[in-house]
Formats: structure tokens, sequence, C-alpha cells
């Protein structure tokens, strides 16, 4: 047994010293030590002649210290006549062509390309051999004749990819769908790879290659897979009308499954395309046969038109809530719904008793804990917007005390402090912020660190704590939606404060404002001054994300855009906004986004 354990032990020992002088060489040819490199491959290589590794570490030194003719040599004696390797051809190709040989490369090559119509199985190494020195036209040529000499062999994936490195677009999407003709149940993941070309501009080439061979060959094969990939094209471009045309397509085709139409409008509504939201889901109104999701999308539509309405929709948005009621009755399962109403009435139609009146009494009839919560967090809310501050915190507290440890109630206690904030009590507020800012949620703990700064700052400079009781005046009045009035406190502070720590944060608060009310232009004005008198304080880069998206979204002016996103990315590599910067301003540029 011990003699075992000597021998295991010392084939272990000289495995690791072999490992470790083949790692000497190759930090060697990394720092441009070639002939140290040489020496300890040829020692390798002498004691282990089988070694691929220890071969190809000798030729690339012989290259790198231009010896061609040494490393020709040794390529040569590898050769077997009765078995030929086509990846010794393929070097011998590389190291004349280092040389400058172009007519003996190709020739090296062809003969390894050759080889194939015998042994078609070396399609992938020969293939590969030519990537590894770039040589993608051959690469792509052992590809297509590994295909034609088996069909049966799966090269489409890696052929397509380098039709994709060489810019031959409609190439590769055709053997990406080719691919996923032959085995639709990897679609998904191939999508990953469509990802790294299309962008959300519908004329980026890559975008118009993959929609002209798509509706080719949807005319010429009507697959619901070619329906499906349309729909996704245009999700990418968010053109959510025209996928929703392909959905419809797919669900009359199908099994008549909502599911992907559902999911359609969600993504339409995060992106801001209510329009197309709200017709989709009067599509699925029309079409459910399940009570639950009629009454979720019923919810949603209501939900946008409370979102998107002037005063004169009033009437008939209440009208449609006694509709839906009256439908599906005031019980449990229509909870957020009326909590929902509750919520119309006090911040739209300024009914905030009736909202009261209408909380208390749900208040009083629901079950679970998390139920009470729901209720007491939108009556708290209500109670913040008609100024009853104490009141607010007693429901904000039992919340807490409801949901322990639940999200819920770090959201309540955020809420504390945010109303303490409100009525100015800055020091208690900032005591409660201070603790969330360790809160598991990064939302609650971003903004209870931004507000617990904002409160640090301000209160310091100014003992009367003046301005900072005008910008929470200025706060309150952006939760109670009084835009108008919120930016004319902010003009107060703007005009009374100027040079102190507040005012980019005024300006800041302002801009958002103006952006809620459509005045684009006031944006851009207050941004660009914070950049130009505060861009070396903690809110540049708030107002350089801002502006560009501002830019980008709004002001349709994507150069400019591109230029703040540039910023973020080098002036702000810290910043919050730095991912999002990056990929926003890859898309601008027509970068195909990794």
């Amino acid at each position: 047994m011990r003699c075992l354990s000597f021998i295991l032990l010392f084939f272990l020992s000289g495995f690791g010293l072999y490992a470790q002088s083949e790692q000497i060489a190759q930090n060697y040819l990394d720092q441009g030590q070639y002939q140290k490199a040489l020496k300890v491959y040829q020692e390798l290589l002498n004691e282990n002649p089988g070694n691929g590794n220890y071969f190809d570490g000798v030729i690339t030194a012989h290259q790198q210290l231009e010896d061609f003719t040494s490393a020709e040599a040794l390529l040569l004696s590898r050769l077997n006549p009765n078995s030929v390797n086509p990846g010794i051809l393929i070097e011998l190709g590389h190291n004349a062509a280092l040389q400058q040989q172009q007519e003996q490369a190709q020739e090296y090559y062809r003969e390894a390309l050759a080889v194939l119509d015998e042994k078609p199985n070396y399609t992938y190494t020969v293939a590969r051999s030519f990537e590894k020195y770039s040589l993608l036209d051959y690469a792509a040529e052992a590809y297509q004749k590994g295909l034609q000499l088996n069909p049966e062999m799966k090269f489409q994936l890696p052929l397509a990819r380098i039709y994709g490195e060489q810019g031959k677009l409609e190439k590769m999407f055709s053997s990406y769908l080719d691919l996923i003709e032959k085995e639709p149940e990897i679609s998904t993941n191939l999508v990953r790879e469509f990802d790294r070309y299309i962008m959300e501009d519908a004329s980026n080439p890559a975008n118009s290659a993959l929609r002209k061979l798509l509706l080719q060959r949807l005319q010429k094969n009507p697959l619901i897979l070619y329906n499906e990939m349309l729909a996704w094209l245009f999700i990418q471009q968010k053109e959510f009308k025209k996928a929703f045309a392909q959905e419809k397509a797919i669900y009359r085709r199908g099994e008549e499954n909502l599911q992907r139409i559902i999911q359609l409008t969600v993504i339409s509504k995060s992106e801001g395309d209510l329009e197309t939201a709200k017709e989709i889901l009067e599509f699925i109104i029309a079409e459910t046969p399940s009570e639950n999701i009629l009454l979720q999308a019923r919810q949603l539509l209501l939900s946008m038109q409370v979102e998107t309405a002037i005063p004169k929709d009033y009437t008939k948005i209440e009208k449609n809530f006694e509709a839906l009621f009256q439908e599906f009755g005031t019980g449990a399962e229509t909870l957020s719904i009326q909590i929902d109403h509750a919520n119309f009435l006090a911040f739209k139609m300024g009914k905030i008793q009736s909202a009261i009146e209408l909380l208390q009494t749900l208040s009083d009839n629901v079950d679970t804990n998390f139920q009470q919560a729901a209720v007491k967090m939108a009556l708290a809310d209500i109670l913040v917007l008609d100024q009853k501050f104490n009141k607010a915190l007693i429901y904000y507290s039992q919340i807490q005390n409801l949901v322990k440890n639940d999200e819920i109630a770090q959201k309540a206690r955020f809420k504390v402090a945010q109303t303490s904030y409100f009525k100015g009590d800055f020091e208690w507020a900032k005591t409660q912020l201070d603790v969330l800012k360790a809160s598991t949620t990064q939302l609650i703990a971003n903004d209870a660190m931004e507000l617990s700064l904002l409160i640090s700052e301000n209160a310091l400079e100014d003992s009367t704590q003046t301005a900072l009781k005008l910008y929470a005046k200025a706060d309150l009045l952006s939760f109670q939606k009084k835009n108008k009035e919120g930016i004319a406190i902010l003009d107060k502070i703007l005009a009374n404060h100027k040079g102190e720590k507040i005012e980019d944060e005024a300006l800041l608060k302002q801009a958002l404002l103006h952006e809620v009310e459509g005045e684009y232009a006031k944006a851009e004005k207050n941004y660009l001054k914070i950049l130009e008198f505060y861009s070396s304080d903690i809110l540049a880069d708030n107002a350089t994300f801002q502006l560009a998206e501002l830019y980008r979204n709004k002001l349709d002016r994507p150069e400019k855009a591109r230029d703040y996103y540039e910023q973020i990315i080098f002036n702000f590599p810290a910043s919050i906004y730095f991912v999002e910067a990056r990929k926003n301003f890859r898309m601008l540029r027509g970068d195909a986004i990794e």
C-alpha cells in the first residue's frame, strides 16, 4: 500500500512540475521573451513528444523569433503520408502566410479542405483551426462542405456565427432560421444570438434583414414559428401594434391561448404605449372564457384609463367602476379594484372624504393581515393627500405590525419618514431614513438614502430650515398631483436661495415636474443649469442621465442623447445609471448589444 501511495505521489508531483513549467513557458511568450519560451517548451516536448500543447508552443516561439524554417521543418515532420492531418496543413499555411507566401499558404489551405471529401468528420476541427487565424472564408467553406457531405451534422450554428462576423446578415439569419425550423425546441436559446444584432431602431440593417427573411418565409411556408419571430422582432423595435397583429394571427391559428397576448399587454404598458395596451386588453376581454383573466383585464384597462384621464373623462370612468362592481361584486376578489377606486376618488376627483369612508368600510370587512395592510396603506396615503399627517402616521405604523419583515412593512416605514418630512419634522424623518438605508429592498434603500442626504445637507446649512421646508412643501404638492403649484414653490427657492446647497435639488425636482407637465424645453433648461453650475456635485449624474433620456424619448434628438449617455460612461462610472447609459449609448451608436 505504501509503495502504491509513493508511485501515485511521484506521478502527481511530476504532473505538477509539468504544469508549472508550461505556465512559465506561456508567461515567457506573453512577455515577449520568445527565446526563453522556446527553451522551456522544447524541454517539455522532448520529454512528452505527443503533447500537442507543447508542440504548438514550440511552433509559436519559432514563428515569433521569425525562424519559419525550423517551424516548417517541425510541422512537416508531423505530416503522415498515409493519414494526412488537416490541422498540420493549416498550420503550414499559416507559417507560409507569416512569410507573405500567400500562394503557398492558399495551397495548404485548399489541401486541408480537400481532406474533408474523404473525412467529413474532421469538419469541425478544420473550421476551428481556420477560425483560430481569423480565416473566416475558409472556415465557412469548411462548414458548408461538411453540411453538403453530411446534412445531418449540426454545423448551422457555428456557420451562422461566422456569417455574422463577416457581416453577411441575410446568410446569418437564414442559417439560424434553417436551424430553428429544423429544431423548434431550441428557438428560445437562439434568440440570444439574434439579440447580438437586433436593435430598437427598425432601420438597423440587421433588423431589416431579419424582417425581410421572415416575411419571405412566411409567404412560402406559413409556420407559426415565423409569426412568433416577427412578434419578437417588433417588440424589440417597440412597435407593439405590429407585434399585436402577429400575436392575433398566432392566437387564431394556434390553441387560442391568451398568455402570449397578456404578456404583450404588460410589456407595451411598461414601455408607455398605453393606446396599444388598451387595444390588446379590449381584445382579451372579448376573447377570454376565464372570469379571472376577464377581471384582471378589466382592472388593468380601467387603471390605464385613470392614468391617462382628463377631467371630462372622470364621470365615464366612475361609471365603469360601478359597472365592474355590479358584475363582479365588492368581495375579496375585487379588493385591489376597490382600492383603485378609492385612489381615483381622492387623487383625481378630489372626493377625499368619500374615498376615506370607502376604505374604512373596506377595512372592517377584510380577513387577512395582508389585505388589511393594503387597505390601510391606501387610507394613509389619502390622509397624507389631505394633510392629516398624524392620522396617516398611525396607519403606517399599524401596517408595520400587521406584516412584520415584509417589503410592505419597509415601504410603510419609509412613508412614516416621508410623512414626517412633509410635516417638517426633519430630525425624526432622518432617524427613520438612516435605519432604512440598510433595507433589503434596493429601491427603498436608495430612496431612503436620497431623502436622508437631502435633509442632512440642507438642515445643517440653514438653521431656520426655510428652504428645506419650502422644498418639502413642493414635494408634497407633487405627491398630491398638484405639479403646477409645486413648480411655483420651487421657483421661490430658486429666486431666494441662490448659491445654497438646495439649489441643484430644486432645479432637478422642478425639471422632473416640467417633464410630467409636458414642458420639455423648461426641463432641458434646468438640467443644463445643473451641469453648468453643479457639474461636480452629487446630482450631476442624475441631471446628465435625465437630460439624455429627455433628448432620446421626448425631444427626438438622438445625437444629443448619445453625447450625454457617453458623459455618464466616462465621467460617472460609479453612477446607478451607468449600465443603462452604456446600453443606450451603444444602441444609439449602432453597436450590436451583447
